[in-house]
């Protein structure tokens, strides 16, 4: 298996960056920890989507992830995995270790 290139934030006819990226482009986009968050959520909205007949749920779990996307790509893994640890430390107070596994740290600010 070899790992898919990291897409270039692309704009919409007036929007920013990711405004139009497919699920596939965003969950390109994303760490391993948050692509695997992204596919349980899509896969939910999809499945709930067609037995509602109804994507709104689908339509918004998207727009979620195109913005976390946007943030990935903006400060890349690394960065992206540090500013969650920013915001768990500022919130709880912690000092969080910066081999945290992010779910933990996830699970500091309630998400």
């Amino acid at each position: 298996m070899t790992a898919a290139a990291t897409p270039e934030p692309r704009r919409g006819r007036s929007g920013p960056p990711f405004a139009d990226a497919s699920p596939a482009q965003v969950r390109a986009a994303l760490i391993p920890e948050e692509a695997a968050e992204f596919e349980r959520d899509w896969r939910a909205a999809l499945a709930r989507a067609a037995e509602t007949l109804d994507l709104t749920e689908v339509l918004e779990t998207l727009e979620s992830w195109r913005l976390v996307a946007q943030l990935t790509v903006a400060a890349g893994p690394e960065g992206h995995r540090a500013m969650y640890r920013r915001a768990a430390a500022r919130l709880t107070g912690d000092d969080i270790p910066a081999d945290e596994p992010l779910p933990r740290t996830k699970a500091r600010l309630g998400l």
